[in-house]
């Protein structure tokens, strides 16, 4: 329930601190998300859970305290190392901007060379109603860029001729995703947005901007909290598998539509492994990722809970055996749980030319030793 706000002008509110208490008092109330009856209470999903919520807490601040002007953008990280949300991608790397349609931007810089450059303009409600609908894309198939790596490309709402990022009434957020297959030998991009026209800088803080900051930060923590773990609770019903039937609501929720999405569910026994086999198509790009309950990615940076398509190692027909497990059978490709019982999972194929079903089943790791 949304925290009700006192009927005082934004400048008493300020003064007198309720501004601050109803900011906290809508922190604590995205607490409950954490006590669901249908999340799991074992001591580590309850913790990840609390360090969930201030990873949240970060990123709507920086949302809409840091960056949270649309007449002076900047570039910042909704999703990094630290802060993971909605089975964030462990090969991106994430740049989100506030603007509005009511002014154009620039975006600019240079292209670099990893694989995948996306731009997307979106209709963010996650504090609303938890969507972020797609109102306009470019991606690097079509982006003009010169010869020495170098592009501009124009956010508004009426047609540019060059590279054009289309924005609706009801756009408030530019996000970019570069997407790569080896982080080591990839040259990342360089870019940056400015607002078109801009004079000057921002005048000094307002009563109303940081109490409408505040409250508008709460209202994201939570209502990102409550979709994450409506997703994660769909996906409990169908456990140990990945559909394809929740495409539709990963574009609805900030998804990239270049992307086809499996999303699923895992519940292991301390002897069980998941083993997902699965054709490749021909593809740009394809990773498989393994999350906690909360839909965080599990710690890529130290741990094998994520493979794509350079690091994965095939079978001589060119498919695919990923095993998922608590320890590693010494077959496929082996991903640790990291110490969970549950979590959730993605598959993404990324620019592909088909969508081959994964096929999954629950094997005891002895048997995988044993070769059965």
């Amino acid at each position: 329930m949304a925290t009700q706000l006192s009927p005082e002008s934004h400048e008493e509110r300020v003064y007198n601190g309720r501004a601050w208490e109803d900011f906290c008092d809508g922190l604590k109330a995205a607490g409950q998300v954490i006590f669901r009856p249908e999340a799991p209470d074992t001591m580590l999903d309850r913790a990840e859970g609390w360090r969930w919520l201030t990873r949240l807490t970060r990123a709507a601040l920086d949302m809409a305290v840091e960056y949270g002007d649309p007449a002076f953008p900047g570039f910042y990280q909704l999703s990094n190392h630290t802060i993971r949300i909605g089975a964030d991608n462990p090969d991106n790397t994430y740049f989100n901007a506030t603007i509005t349609a009511d002014h154009d931007y620039k975006i600019s810089g240079y292209r670099g060379t990893a694989p995948i450059l996306t731009f997307g303009s979106k209709a963010n409600r996650y504090a609303i109603d938890g969507t972020m609908a797609t109102t306009g894309e470019i991606d690097q198939r079509t982006l003009k860029v010169d010869e020495n790596g170098y592009f501009e490309i124009i956010v508004s709402q009426k047609e540019h001729p060059g590279n054009w990022l289309r924005l609706e009434p009801d756009s408030t957020m530019v996000i970019g995703r570069e997407t790569f297959l080896d982080r080591a030998t990839e040259k990342p991009c360089a870019i940056k947005i400015e607002r078109i026209g801009r004079v000057g800088g921002p005048p000094p803080l307002s009563a109303k901007q940081i109490d409408e900051a505040l409250q508008e930060t709460a209202r994201w923590v939570h209502g990102t909290a409550k979709t994450f773990a409506d997703w994660a609770q769909l996906f409990a019903k169908d456990p140990n598998d990945l559909p394809p039937v929740h495409q539709a609501m990963s574009i609805n929720g900030g998804g990239d539509p270049t992307i086809r999405y499996y999303h699923g569910y895992w519940e292991l026994k301390p002897d069980e492994a998941l083993v997902i086999e699965s054709e490749v198509p021909d593809c740009v790009f394809w990773n498989f990722q393994l999350n906690n309950y909360w839909m965080e990615s599990l710690e890529y940076r130290y741990l094998p809970v994520h493979v794509n398509k350079h690091s994965a190692r095939y079978r001589p027909d060119g498919s695919v055996m990923i095993v998922v497990a608590a320890e590693d059978p010494g077959v496929g490709h082996f991903l640790t749980t990291d110490g969970h019982a549950t979590g959730t999972m993605l598959l993404r194929w990324v620019f592909a030319d088909s969508d081959p079903q994964p096929r999954c089943r629950v094997a005891k790791i002895a048997d995988l030793r044993a070769g059965k």
